[in-house]
C-alpha cells in the first residue's frame, strides 16, 4: 500500500506490469529498479493505457474496462501453418460435434506430428490468456499430442480456420461489484471415447472471464449427477 492506495507489480522474470492511481508512484518505482539494476542495462518502461505484455496487449482505454487482444499471434498461427489459409476459410465454431472422439484414422508422421504439437502448444497459449472462447477445442488435441492421427489433425485445421475468420477477436473484462465474484461450472458427460466426462468453468466479476478452464475429468462417472459433482469437486480448489 502506498499513500493509502495499492501499488500492484506483476512480474514474469524480467518483464514486469505496474500500476497505482498514482502515476508518481509509478516513476519512483522506476528509479528504483534503475539504481538497483541499471549497471546491467537501463530499465525501460512504457507509459499509458495501451501496453504490450507476454504476446498480449492490454487496452485501458475506456474507464472501467481492460481489453485484452493477441492479434498479431493469431495472425502468426495462421500465417506460419503449412497449409495456406485464404481469407475465405473459416469456420463458424472452432470444432465440430465430433470433438472428442478420437478416431482410426492414420497416424500423422514425424513431421506432421511435430507441427501439430507445436501449433496445439501457440492456441493453449493464446486460449488461456485471450482468447476463451477457444479452451475446450483446444483441451482436447492437447491429450492427442503423442500419438496424433488424420482426425486431430483436420480437428486443428477447423480451429485455425475459425482463428483466421476472428482473429480481431478480445477479451474485455470489467467489474460490476468488486465484493461480488461469480462462478460458472458445468460438466459434459462421457463425451471422451473411453466415457469419462469434460468440466468447464470460469469466474466473472461483471463481463468476461479472467479464470477459465477445461479439463478432461480424471475417473469415470456412472451419471451425469454424479459428474456433475465431480466436476464441482474438482473447481471447488480454484473456487475456495
Amino acid at each position: 500500500m502506498v499513500n493509502g492506495k495499492q501499488h500492484t507489480i506483476r512480474f514474469h522474470v524480467d518483464d514486469l506490469m505496474c500500476s497505482h492511481v498514482d502515476p508518481e508512484v509509478n516513476t519512483k518505482f522506476l528509479k528504483w529498479l534503475n539504481s538497483k539494476h541499471g549497471t546491467y542495462g537501463e530499465v525501460k518502461a512504457t507509459r499509458g493505457k495501451i501496453h504490450k505484455h507476454l504476446g498480449m496487449q492490454f487496452d485501458c482505454s475506456k474507464p472501467g474496462h481492460v481489453i485484452i487482444g493477441m492479434t498479431k499471434c493469431m495472425k502468426a498461427m495462421v500465417d506460419d501453418f503449412p497449409m495456406k489459409l485464404k481469407p475465405s476459410d473459416t469456420a463458424p465454431t472452432p470444432a465440430a460435434s465430433d470433438l472428442f472422439a478420437k478416431g482410426d484414422s492414420p497416424l500423422l508422421n514425424k513431421e506432421q506430428a511435430e507441427v501439430f504439437h507445436a501449433f496445439v502448444a501457440k492456441a493453449l497459449f493464446a486460449c488461456k490468456r485471450a482468447r476463451p472462447d477457444m479452451q475446450p477445442t483446444v483441451a482436447a488435441p492437447c491429450t492427442h499430442v503423442k500419438e496424433p492421427n488424420q482426425d486431430d489433425w483436420n480437428k486443428l485445421l477447423r480451429l485455425l480456420k475459425f482463428i483466421n475468420g476472428m482473429r480481431e477477436d478480445r477479451l474485455h473484462l470489467s467489474a460490476d461489484d468488486l465484493s461480488v465474484i461469480k462462478w460458472c461450472v458445468d460438466v459434459a458427460f462421457a463425451v471422451h471415447p473411453n466415457f469419462k466426462s469434460q468440466t468447464g468453468g470460469g469466474m466473472t466479476m461483471g463481463t468476461g472471464m479472467p479464470i477459465k478452464t477445461s479439463r478432461k475429468q480424471k475417473l469415470n462417472t456412472r451419471s451425469s449427477t454424479e459428474s456433475e459433482l465431480v466436476g464441482a469437486n474438482a473447481m471447488a480448489q480454484m473456487i475456495l
